[in-house]
C-alpha cells in the first residue's frame, strides 16, 4: 500500500478504482485521464501500479514515460522508491543493461526517445533495447505503459517506441486531455482537487491593475504590483508562523535577450539580484542558471525567478504564489498549463486566509489557450504506407529556395509597401488628409499607449478561456521613447512575423512612411518620434494584415528565373499517412500511389472539402493511372518556387496531387477552398495568385499540364489559364473537360 499518513483523497481513490477496471475488463486498450495540475497523479498512477499488480496481474511490467526536459523521470522514481519502497523501479539504461520484469516499473523521459539531438542513448542501445522487449515477451511478461503529457511528444518515432511495446493497455494522462470516443475516458473534477486543499481556491488574474493608472513601463509596473502581492503574502505567512518564502515567476518569451537585461536592470533598482541571492535565473536545462538549486525548498532564498516556458514543463515549486508573464507581442497565446506552476498549496492544505489560498497572475497578454494539439482531439492515427512499383520510376524536377537570395533591396521594398497603402486607401501627399482616412479606416492615432488587460477571480483553471469570465479592462500611459523601445520592437518583430522580412529593414520602411525625421519626402504622414512609437505599437495587428495583404498582390514569377535551385523529385518509396480509425466500411482507395491506402484518410480535420471531392473523383476514373498526395513541407516532397510581391521574397508551395493518366500524361494539381451558395469565397490564401502564376510558369517551362481546382455545389472545377476568385468566370470548366 502507498505510504501516505492519511491514504488518499476520495477523488483520488475513485480514479484508481476506474484505472484497475479500465485495465483488466475494458475491450478499449487507451484510457485517457484528465487531471487538473495539482491533483496528485504521480500518487494516484503509483496507486494504480501497486494495487494492479497485487490485485489484478502480477506478471506485468510498467513503463512510465515522463515529461519535460529536466530530469523528471528521476523525480517520479524517487517518489516510487519513497511511497512504494518495496516496488522495484529503473531507468531506462537499466533497461537496455539487464531487461525488462514483471512487477517493476520503468522510468523513462520523453526526451530519451524523442530529440534527434539527444545522444544519450546510442543506436546500437536502441537495438538492444527492442531486443529487451522481445525478450520480455518471449517469457510471456505483459506491458502497460504510462503516458504522461504524450500529446506534446507525437511524434512518428515517440509512437513507434510506443507500438514497439504492444502493451495491454495504455494510460495517458494530462491537464488538457479531450475526450475520445475509441478510448477510455477519466476527468479528475478540479473542484474536488480545489477542496480538498491540494490547490488554490481561486486564481486572481491582474489584480490591482488599474485602467486610469500612470504607467511609464508595463514591465515595471506589473513587478511592481507583483512584489507588491509577495509581502503581503510573506506578512501573512510570518502571521501563523510559517515559514514559506513565496516565490515571483517571471517568465519570457523564447527570444528575449534584450527583454531579460531590462528586467534584471528593474529588479536591481529595487534591490533584488543574483549576488545577494535573491534572484535567481534558469532560462534553459543545463545552461544559464543562477541560485537555482534548491529553489524548490519552502524557505528557499530567492523571491524572483527568471524563466522561459520550455523549462517550465511538468516542473512543480509549491511555494511559487505569483506569475508574472511578460509578452513578446499580442499575438502570443498563453497557455493554461502554465498557470499550473502557480497552483499547488506549498503544504498541501488551504489557511483559509483569503491571501494565501490563491494565487496570482500579472499579464497583459490577452489571448489564452490550452496546451494540446488538434489531432489529438481529433482522435486521428497515423499508418505507414508503401509505393506501387509502377510508380518508382515516375520523377520530376522541383524547385528550391537559393538559400544566398535575399529579395530586393530596401528602397524597392518601400516602394512596393507605398504603393500598397496608396492604392488601398486612395491616400495623397495631404499627410493631414491621409491622417483622415486611416483613422476612418480604423488607425489609432492616440499619443498615448493603450493596452487591454484581463482581470477577475477564476475559480477552475480552464475557466480563463471564457471571455464571459472575468472582465477586460483598458490601461493608458505617455509614451517614453527610452522606456517603449523594447514595446517598439515587439510590435515591428509582430509585423514581420508575417512576412518574413528583417527587423532591421522593417523599421526603416515604417520611418520611411510614417515618420517626420526622416530624410524621405514621399511619406505618407508626417508624425513626430512619439506619435510614431504609439502609431506602431497601438496599430501592429493593423499593420500586419495590410502588410501581410501587401505581400499577396500579384507580383511577376519570371523577374528572377536564374536563382530558383531545382533537384529531381521521386515519389517517396514510404510515407505516413494520418487517418481516422473510428472510420467504418473502409476501403483500400485503388487509384493511390501507394499500396492499402486507407478511405479513412478522407474525412473532414485531415482532408479539406475540395480534396475529399477530388480523390473521390479520381477512384473513380477510368482514365487515371495512378494518384500521389503530396506532403506540404520538407524536402523529400514536390515544391515550386513563388515570389511574394513586397520583397521579392522566395516561397516555397507543394502542390497537392500528381496525377498520372493511363494515356502517359501527367497533370499536377493544387486544390484551394471553394465557392459558397451565397457567391463567397472558402479560399483563404492570400498569396493564391503569385502561386498560381509561378505554377502557370513552371508547368509551361515543362510542357506539364497542371491546375487549381476548387468545387462550386459539390462540382469540381479546374482553372490553368487566369486566376479568377470568382468561379463564375469562363476560366473555371468541369473537371471533366481536363481528365
Amino acid at each position: 500500500m502507498i505510504g501516505l499518513p492519511k491514504g488518499l483523497f476520495e477523488f483520488q481513490d475513485e480514479c484508481v478504482n476506474y484505472l484497475l477496471e479500465a485495465t483488466s475488463i475494458s475491450s478499449k486498450k487507451t484510457t485517457v485521464v484528465k487531471a487538473p495540475t495539482g491533483a496528485g497523479k504521480t500518487i494516484i498512477l503509483l496507486d494504480y501500479i501497486d494495487k494492479y499488480i497485487n490485485n489484478v496481474n502480477s506478471n506485468v511490467s510498467f513503463v512510465w514515460f515522463c515529461p519535460g526536459k529536466g530530469n523528471l523521470e528521476e523525480q517520479s522514481q524517487k517518489k516510487m522508491k519513497k511511497h512504494l519502497p518495496n516496488r522495484k523501479s529503473k531507468n531506462l539504461q537499466d533497461a537496455i543493461s539487464v531487461g525488462f520484469q514483471s512487477r517493476e516499473t520503468t522510468f523513462i523521459n520523453w526526451e530519451l526517445v524523442t530529440n534527434k539531438n539527444n545522444k544519450a542513448v546510442t543506436e546500437t542501445e536502441w537495438k538492444n533495447l527492442f531486443g529487451r522487449i522481445a525478450e520480455a515477451h518471449r517469457k510471456g511478461v505483459e506491458f502497460i505503459l504510462i503516458i504522461d503529457e504524450e500529446h506534446s511528444n507525437d511524434t512518428q518515432k515517440a509512437k513507434d517506441i510506443i507500438n514497439s511495446f504492444a502493451a495491454s493497455y495504455q494510460v495517458r494522462v494530462s491537464a488538457t486531455a479531450r475526450e475520445n470516443k475509441l478510448h477510455n475516458f477519466y476527468e479528475i473534477p478540479e473542484v474536488d482537487v480545489i477542496n480538498s486543499g491540494l490547490i488554490t481556491r481561486a486564481l486572481y488574474i491582474n489584480e490591482g491593475v488599474e485602467g486610469s493608472a500612470k504607467i511609464d513601463n508595463e514591465h515595471s509596473y506589473l513587478i511592481e504590483l507583483a512584489n507588491n502581492k509577495r509581502k503581503e503574502i510573506a506578512k501573512e505567512y510570518e502571521n501563523l508562523d510559517v515559514e514559506i518564502r513565496p516565490l515571483v515567476l517571471i517568465q519570457f518569451p523564447d527570444m528575449s535577450d534584450e527583454l531579460i537585461t531590462s528586467i534584471e536592470e528593474t529588479l536591481d533598482s529595487m534591490g533584488y539580484n543574483y549576488d545577494n541571492k535573491l534572484v535567481a535565473k534558469w532560462m534553459s536545462d543545463n545552461s544559464d542558471k543562477i541560485n537555482k538549486e534548491g529553489i524548490e525548498k519552502l524557505d528557499a532564498q530567492p523571491v524572483f525567478l527568471l524563466m522561459k516556458q520550455a523549462v517550465a514543463t511538468g516542473w512543480d515549486c509549491p511555494r511559487a504564489k505569483i506569475l508574472i508573464k511578460l509578452r513578446e507581442n499580442m499575438s502570443e497565446d498563453f497557455t493554461i498549463q502554465t498557470i499550473g506552476r502557480l497552483r499547488r498549496m506549498p503544504e498541501a492544505i488551504h489557511y483559509e486566509n483569503e491571501i494565501l489560498d490563491n494565487c496570482y497572475l500579472y499579464t497583459f497578454d490577452e489571448k489564452y489557450k490550452e496546451s494540446i494539439r488538434k489531432e489529438i482531439s481529433n482522435a486521428f492515427d497515423v499508418k505507414r504506407v508503401f509505393l506501387k512499383e509502377k510508380c518508382k520510376t515516375f520523377t520530376l524536377e522541383k524547385q528550391m529556395k537559393d538559400l544566398d537570395y535575399d529579395g530586393i533591396g530596401e528602397r524597392e521594398t518601400y516602394r512596393s509597401v507605398f504603393e500598397f497603402f496608396n492604392n488601398k486607401y486612395n491616400l495623397s501627399t495631404a499627410k493631414a488628409n491621409n491622417k483622415l482616412i486611416l483613422e476612418a479606416e480604423g488607425y489609432s492615432f492616440t499619443e498615448e499607449l493603450v493596452r487591454t488587460a484581463r482581470q477577475g477571480k477564476f475559480i477552475k483553471t480552464d475557466s480563463i478561456l471564457d471571455s464571459h469570465v472575468g472582465s477586460f479592462i483598458q490601461t493608458r500611459r505617455e509614451v517614453n521613447t527610452h522606456k517603449n523601445g523594447i514595446d517598439l520592437l515587439h510590435s515591428i518583430d509582430t509585423i514581420k512575423s508575417a512576412i518574413g522580412i528583417k527587423q532591421g529593414k522593417l523599421r526603416a520602411i515604417l520611418e520611411r512612411l510614417f515618420r517626420d525625421n526622416s530624410y524621405n519626402r514621399d511619406k505618407l504622414l508626417n508624425l513626430n518620434t512619439k506619435q510614431f512609437y504609439a502609431f506602431v505599437i497601438n496599430n501592429e495587428h493593423k499593420l500586419k494584415e495590410d502588410f501581410r495583404e501587401a505581400t499577396s498582390q500579384l507580383a511577376s514569377q519570371v523577374a528572377f528565373p536564374s536563382i530558383v535551385k531545382t533537384r529531381e523529385f521521386k515519389i517517396p518509396e514510404r510515407d505516413l499517412v494520418k487517418y481516422d480509425a473510428s472510420e467504418t466500411d473502409v476501403i483500400e482507395m485503388l487509384s493511390n500511389a501507394y499500396h492499402e491506402y486507407p478511405s479513412s484518410t478522407l474525412v473532414d480535420g485531415i482532408r479539406s472539402r475540395p480534396e475529399r471531392l477530388f480523390e473521390r473523383y479520381c477512384e473513380d476514373n477510368d482514365n487515371i493511372d495512378w494518384v500521389y498526395n503530396n506532403g506540404d513541407k520538407g524536402q523529400e516532397y514536390f515544391s515550386i518556387v513563388y515570389y511574394d510581391s513586397f520583397e521579392r521574397k522566395q516561397w516555397l508551395f507543394y502542390p497537392d496531387y500528381i496525377v498520372k493518366l493511363k494515356n502517359g500524361d501527367v497533370w499536377i494539381i493544387e486544390t484551394k477552398g471553394g465557392e459558397r451558395k451565397d457567391g463567397k469565397s472558402n479560399n483563404l490564401d492570400r498569396q493564391v495568385a503569385n502561386k498560381f502564376e509561378a505554377f502557370k510558369t513552371y508547368a509551361n517551362d515543362k510542357n506539364i499540364k497542371w491546375g487549381f481546382v476548387r468545387d462550386k455545389n459539390d462540382i469540381l472545377k479546374i482553372n490553368n489559364t487566369v486566376y479568377t476568385e470568382s468561379m463564375s468566370s469562363e476560366h473555371w470548366k468541369p473537371i471533366t473537360t481536363a481528365f
